[in-house]
C-alpha cells in the first residue's frame, strides 16, 4: 500500500475521531492531536528533538480553523460574552507567544513531561466531574490579563485551545457554564493565531525539521486533521443529545490517562 495514502488517511480518521469528540464531549481535540501526532511522526523517523514541538505547533495550527466554526455556531445562539473576550484576550495573547517561546526553549522530553502531566490531570478532573463552585465576580482589567496570561501560556505549551483552564475559571467567577462554554470558544481563536504564529517563527531555523514543515507545523498533518475534523464536530455536537455523556466523559478520561502516561513513559 502506498505510504503517502497510509499518511493521509492516518491524519483524516485522527481529525474525524478529534472533530467528533470534540462536538460531544466539549473537549478541545489538541489533547488527542498532541500525542497522537507525536506517535505518528515516531513512526515516520522525524528527529527526536523536533517530534513533540512539531506536534504541539500543527495542534494549534488546525485549532485556529475549528475555533472559528465553533465560535460561530456559539455567537449565533448569542452565548459567547464578547466583554469578557476582550478582556481576556490581551493577557491570551502574550501569554501565548510567551509560552511558545518557552516551549521553544524546552527540550523534547521536558515538553513531552509537560504535556504528560497535563493531560493526567485533565484526565482526573473528567473522571470525577469536579467543577469549581462558583466564588467571586470577574476581577478587573489587571485580574483577568492575568488569568488570560495563564491560560494563554499552558495552552501554548500543551497544544490546546484552553477550554480546560478557560471554562473552570470562568464557572469560578459565577458565569453560567453554557456561556463560559461558548466564550471559552471564542478564546480558542487567539490562543490558536498567537501560538501557530509562535511555533511557526521559532521553528523557522530548525534545520531538523522534515519536508513540508514551515516551522512547527506540519502541512499534511494539518490540511488533513482539519478537513475532517471540521465535518465531523457537527455530528458529536448531535451525538451529544442522544449518547450518555457523563459515562463517555469517564471512558474518554482513561483514553487520555492511557495517552498521558504513554507521553510519560516513552520520553
Amino acid at each position: 500500500m502506498d505510504a503517502a495514502f497510509v499518511e493521509w488517511s492516518t491524519y483524516l480518521v485522527l481529525g474525524a475521531f478529534a472533530g467528533t469528540v470534540a462536538g460531544l464531549l466539549g473537549v478541545g481535540g489538541g489533547l488527542i492531536i498532541v500525542p497522537v501526532l507525536v506517535f505518528i511522526f515516531t513512526g515516520h523517523g522525524f528527529a527526536p528533538e523536533v517530534i513533540v514541538h512539531l506536534a504541539v505547533g500543527t495542534s494549534l495550527a488546525t485549532i485556529v480553523v475549528t475555533s472559528i466554526s465553533s465560535t460561530r455556531a456559539h455567537h449565533l445562539h448569542g452565548a459567547v460574552l464578547w466583554p469578557v473576550f476582550s478582556r481576556l484576550t490581551p493577557g491570551i495573547i502574550i501569554g501565548t507567544l510567551v509560552g511558545a517561546g518557552l516551549a521553544d526553549l524546552m527540550n523534547a522530553t521536558a515538553l513531552r513531561t509537560f504535556f504528560g502531566v497535563f493531560e493526567l490531570l485533565v484526565a482526573l478532573q473528567m473522571a470525577t466531574s469536579a467543577r469549581p463552585a462558583p466564588h467571586r465576580q470577574l476581577p478587573g482589567w489587571a485580574g483577568t490579563s492575568l488569568a488570560g496570561s495563564v491560560i494563554g501560556g499552558v495552552s501554548a505549551i500543551v497544544g490546546i485551545g484552553g477550554g480546560t483552564l478557560t471554562v473552570p475559571f470562568l464557572v469560578w467567577c459565577n458565569v453560567v457554564m453554557q456561556k463560559a462554554v461558548a466564550t471559552s470558544a471564542a478564546c480558542g481563536l487567539p490562543i490558536a493565531i498567537a501560538g501557530a504564529t509562535g511555533y511557526l517563527i521559532t521553528g523557522l531555523n530548525e534545520t531538523r525539521l522534515p519536508e513540508h514543515a514551515l516551522g512547527y507545523v506540519y502541512g499534511p498533518a494539518l490540511l488533513g486533521i482539519i478537513l475532517t475534523s471540521m465535518l465531523f464536530a457537527p455530528l458529536g455536537a448531535r451525538l451529544a443529545h442522544r449518547l450518555p455523556v457523563p459515562i463517555l466523559k469517564k471512558v474518554f478520561a482513561v483514553l487520555l490517562a492511557v495517552l498521558g502516561i504513554r507521553m510519560l513513559v516513552s520520553g
